[in-house]
């Protein structure tokens, strides 16, 4: 069973879908070092970043709402980082005496939570993009053309692959448990919450042992079929004039965006 809700990628006939693999994944992993390496408080920096990816999600026509809503990956990032206004010295902008204790409010720690979180959303928006306009074979193939080590490639793959096996998994439990079961007039399902986690936690056992023992089947029949570690694509597409045009535009409005964001900074 394939379970396609996992793939994210969505074939479409737009720039973005047909240019180069190669050409997306470096310009991607170069927009997330840009916005790794941007300065705290750079608001001209971050909006110039974000106002790239909204253009570009729009030339990719897939919905909006979509980006938005794996946009929530970023979350757990930014909770991370929600105690710095609170531990940040500064300028106090509040006050609060929850108790006995005292919650102090630092602009210099509002400035970088804010910060912190625009990051995280413009770097995930990113990796959406790549994963939504291109399909992951292509993503690996990119990953080796642009000298990521074998083993890593591999590891990604197996991980990716192995993940709809799990997933298959767990539906086969669900389907297994509501096939024994039975609905009874006058009964209450599902019984306490102790019953419920004592049922998860014997599916999570079995789910375990069952994808441990699949994953193994699949290596297996992947030795005797002559893997080696090196996953076989076709040849790549020629290298186009083109790609390596964009690429140098990409880089320089890169590098054109940072030193703009460190003279307002500076300067400003």
């Amino acid at each position: 069973m394939h379970i396609h809700f996992l793939d994210p990628y969505q074939p479409r006939h737009s720039p973005i879908h047909s240019l180069d693999a190669r050409v997306k994944l470096l310009l991607i992993v170069g927009l997330i070092l840009t916005t790794s390496l941007m300065p705290i408080g750079a608001w001209t920096g971050y909006f110039i970043l974000i106002a790239i990816l909204i253009s570009t999600e729009f030339i990719s026509q897939i919905r909006f709402p979509y980006y938005l809503q794996r946009a929530l990956f970023s979350i757990p990032f930014i909770l991370a980082a929600l105690p710095l206004p609170f531990i940040t010295p500064g300028n106090v902008l509040a006050q609060f005496h929850p108790g006995n204790v005292t919650l102090t409010v630092s602009w210099e720690g509002l400035e970088r939570l804010i910060s912190i979180s625009l990051k995280s959303w413009i770097s995930v928006q990113a990796a959406i993009i790549l994963a939504v306009t291109t399909s992951f074979p292509d993503i690996l193939t990119a990953m080796r053309a642009v000298g990521v080590p074998r083993i890593l490639v591999a590891v990604f793959g197996l991980m990716w692959r192995y993940l709809f096996i799990f997933a298959d998994e767990v539906v086969r439990l669900i389907r297994a448990r509501a096939a024994r079961s039975s609905h009874l007039e006058g009964y209450r399902e599902g019984k306490t919450v102790i019953w419920r986690s004592r049922i998860a936690g014997g599916m999570a056992g079995s789910l375990f042992l069952r994808g441990l023992e699949r994953a193994d089947r699949v290596y297996m029949a992947m030795l005797a079929r002559g893997y080696d570690g090196e996953v076989r694509t076709l040849p790549l597409p020629v290298w186009k004039k083109n790609n390596s045009l964009i690429l140098l535009f990409g880089f320089m409005l890169y590098l054109l965006i940072l030193l703009i964001s460190n003279l307002i900074l500076q300067f400003g």
